[in-house]
């Protein structure tokens, strides 16, 4: 036939879709599209009627003589249509009726939905695996925020009413110096705890500054032995196997000392009724393939005899401010900060339980080529005391500044004293006499104490700098650690510490 030759030429092979043309529900033709879509030779198609096409349920609803009626129509028509083999597909179809030589015929274009509902269906899984993610983040941000200010309002609670005792006291005619100092040492307590806690919550968001360096791990597992000891207290039996030949690792010495103490700490917790904390290293060497990234490791494993955990407690563990003991007992943040320190180092923790067998917690850290290089102490200044040199200190907190101040100028120094960066540099451009060095807080508004030194030190080569911070990321490089060259004070700070960090940078 000459119209179905025609119709059979470059224009049908090149249709991405199906095409069938229809005479009275029977297939006349069909391309080639229409053969890979349905599993049948164009041949055997020929002559059939398009219900052979269609499911049983959809030939109920658009039988094949039921496109001569939709022909025209504006909108596709939807069906469950089936190939040779029975397999079905969901598809759509658009029909347009076309007057030729041979009388009217109907020209059937037929789509294969089949991507389309995957892509969408995925689409949607996607969407409800983000609003699970999003309803888990804010409700763990809630966990957070509300350990956060539970801890705080008992350390405020302690801070603010043993300060009135003082204050009592202190105003009182008869005042009694042995409670008012007895009192000031609360105080005291108060604010460590608190710093603690701040420099938990750092470590587990791995803000925290850390100073690593090559190390053989077996050195300071032996070193921290005595505060592990201290931490489990003497009715539990304490074992420690160090293995040989370890590669070294990179990290700071004081948070894997950190990290063994509140495992220690949880592992009493778990053995109340006495049991054994065994503490074992060795190397590992992970394949290709598996849950841990290929590679050689260190392997540090703190293993008790406790109590256990289910594995809906396990799966939580690392969680800031969860735990399962009773109101005072615990913050939470142990297993929390050991996250924090492990991952900050690139390494991997596993937490293995079971109720009434005990707990071990694994510890995977990338071994290094270097070899540990020995620890140089950092000597302390011989004297603390200024010696009329001239320090510029920025700090945006009036109380702290009025503080730092107080400490420098009883020590003999020359204060100048800004509430921001750009009241530095104004009070910079009017002294006319050296500026020895710049005591500046890191974060403030306005302008960061990074912008602040680079450009006080552009006019004046000679200054040098001392940072000051509790969240010191604007001068961390990367993992934490301080970008060359930069010396930071942690807050917050005692007097010694203060007078320390300002005399070894002068002298330095």
């Amino acid at each position: 036939m000459e119209w179905s030759t025609e119709l059979s030429g470059g224009l049908l092979r090149a249709m991405p879709d199906a095409v069938l043309v229809l005479d009275a529900g029977r297939i006349v033709l069909a391309n080639e599209r229409a053969e890979e879509l349905f599993g049948w030779a164009a041949a055997d198609l020929r002559g059939r009627s398009a219900d052979v096409l269609l499911t049983e349920s959809s030939r109920t609803e658009v039988p094949g003589t039921s496109w001569q009626r939709h022909a025209g129509t504006s909108g596709p028509v939807a069906a469950t249509m089936q190939r040779r083999d029975g397999s079905t597909f969901p598809a759509e179809s658009s029909v347009s009726r076309v007057e030729t030589p041979h009388g009217c015929r109907v020209v059937v274009v037929i789509r294969d939905l089949t991507e389309q509902r995957r892509a969408e269906t995925e689409r949607a899984r996607l969407c409800d695996e983000a609003d699970t993610h999003r309803s888990q983040r804010l409700e763990s941000l809630g966990q957070l925020a509300g350990g956060i200010a539970h801890d705080f309002n008992n350390l405020l609670g302690v801070i603010v009413n043993y300060t009135n005792f003082v204050i009592e006291e202190a105003s009182s005619q008869a005042a009694d110096l042995a409670a008012i100092a007895a009192d000031a040492r609360q105080v005291l307590k108060a604010g460590e705890r608190g710093t603690d806690l701040t420099h938990r919550l750092l470590a587990f968001a791995r803000r925290e500054v850390v100073r690593p360096r090559v190390l053989d791990l077996n050195e300071v597992v032996a070193g921290a032995r005595e505060a592990v000891r201290q931490a489990i207290g003497e009715h539990l039996q304490l074992i420690v196997r160090l293995g040989d030949r370890l590669p070294p690792v990179s990290c700071d010495p004081a948070q894997i000392e950190q990290m063994l103490v509140n495992l220690a700490v949880n592992a009493r917790d778990a053995m109340p009724s006495g049991g054994r904390l065994v503490i074992d290293t060795e190397r590992f060497q992970a394949e290709p393939g598996g849950a841990v990234p290929a590679g050689d490791y260190v392997r540090l494993r703190v293993a008790d005899s406790g109590c256990g955990m289910p594995a809906e407690v396990t799966e939580r563990a690392c969680e800031p401010f969860f735990t399962t003991k009773g109101s005072g007992s615990g913050t939470g943040l142990g297993l929390a900060t050991v996250y924090g320190i492990v991952t900050q180092a690139e390494g991997q923790i596993h937490l293995a339980s079971e109720p009434g067998v005990g707990t071990t917690v694994t510890v995977l850290l990338p071994a290094g080529s270097a070899e540990p290089a020995a620890a140089a102490p950092v000597p302390e200044p011989a004297a603390r005391a200024g010696q009329g040199e001239t320090l510029l200190v920025v700090e945006d907190e009036s109380a702290l500044r009025e503080v730092a101040g107080r400490i420098l100028s009883a020590a003999g120094y020359r204060v100048i004293a800004a509430d921001s960066g750009p009241h530095a540099l104004e009070l910079a451009a009017r002294h006319h006499g050296d500026i020895d060095l710049l005591v500046s807080d890191v974060v403030m508004p306005g302008m960061l104490g990074k912008e602040l030194a680079e450009r006080l030190v552009g006019q004046r080569p000679a200054t040098r700098v001392l940072f000051m911070s509790g969240y010191a990321q604007p001068v961390l490089a990367s993992h934490g650690t301080l970008e060359p060259g930069v010396a930071l004070l942690e807050k917050p700070f005692t007097a010694a510490g203060l007078l320390s960090a300002v005399r070894r940078r002068l002298d330095g």
